[in-house]
């Protein structure tokens, strides 16, 4: 299995939402390739906070598109990892789900 495939706990990774659906794939989970620039690997149950905090840094994840539902609290996402540290750096990132972030946030 490739390191993708596992989460930081070493377990095999759990789908992190299907509704919405999450992942830079697309596919629910919050694996990474080397086309994901962003590292979209931590699932993380967002809050209005982190919402808020995200808009305000460029990346507005609240406003619905064509292609995109728009989030609200209590919804998994994959974040990228880098953004979910600034967060924290700040006092907003919002909780980890542990078992469907992938190995390479350990990292």
């Amino acid at each position: 299995l490739y390191d993708s495939e596992y989460n930081i706990n070493g377990e095999k990774l759990q789908i992190c939402s299907r509704d919405p659906l999450t992942g830079y794939f697309r596919g629910g989970f919050c694996s990474t390739g080397p086309e994901d620039q962003g590292t979209h690997v931590v699932c993380s149950e967002v809050t209005d906070e982190f919402l808020q905090y995200t808009k305000s840094r460029g990346n507005d994840l609240s406003t619905p598109t064509a292609y995109f539902p728009g989030l609200k609290s209590g919804d998994r996402w994959c974040l990228c990892a880098l953004r979910w540290k600034e967060a924290y750096e700040a006092g907003k990132a919002p909780p980890i789900l542990f078992e469907a972030t992938e190995k390479a946030m350990s990292k």
